[in-house]
């Protein structure tokens, strides 16, 4: 469930480095069309997603990409990190920043937690 809700964050970012206009959720939701710099973050964040994803899926043992105690421990960084995006998130000045992407990060974040403890 993590990895399909990772691949929407990627379409999300992908639109974003295109320019589409839906900058109101991300990156503090101050441009409906994000600069440049922020759709190189963007594109950036891609990378990102795929490597939580790799990591997430290998140690669920659904893959084997990564030692077990590097996944181990990365698994547990990345429900960390998870945690700080809800914090960030809900920080946000964008009210659509705020309701959209702060509920989506804390369910990763859930996610993150039950595959990290191997539940």
């Amino acid at each position: 469930m993590a990895t399909v809700i990772l691949a929407g964050l990627t379409l999300f970012q992908v639109a974003l480095a295109a320019g589409k206009p839906i900058g109101r959720l991300a990156w503090g939701g101050q441009h409906r069309v994000l600069p440049m710099r922020l759709r190189v973050g963007s594109a950036l964040s891609i990378a990102v997603y795929v490597a939580i994803a790799v990591i997430l899926l290998d140690w669920a043992g659904v893959i084997s990409a990564v030692q077990d105690d590097t996944a181990w421990i990365a698994a547990w960084v990345i429900a960390a990190f998870f945690v700080i995006g809800i914090v960030m998130n809900s920080a946000s000045r964008s009210r659509s920043e705020r309701f959209v992407m702060t509920p989506v990060v804390a369910v990763l974040t859930a996610l993150s937690v039950i595959v990290a403890a191997g539940w």
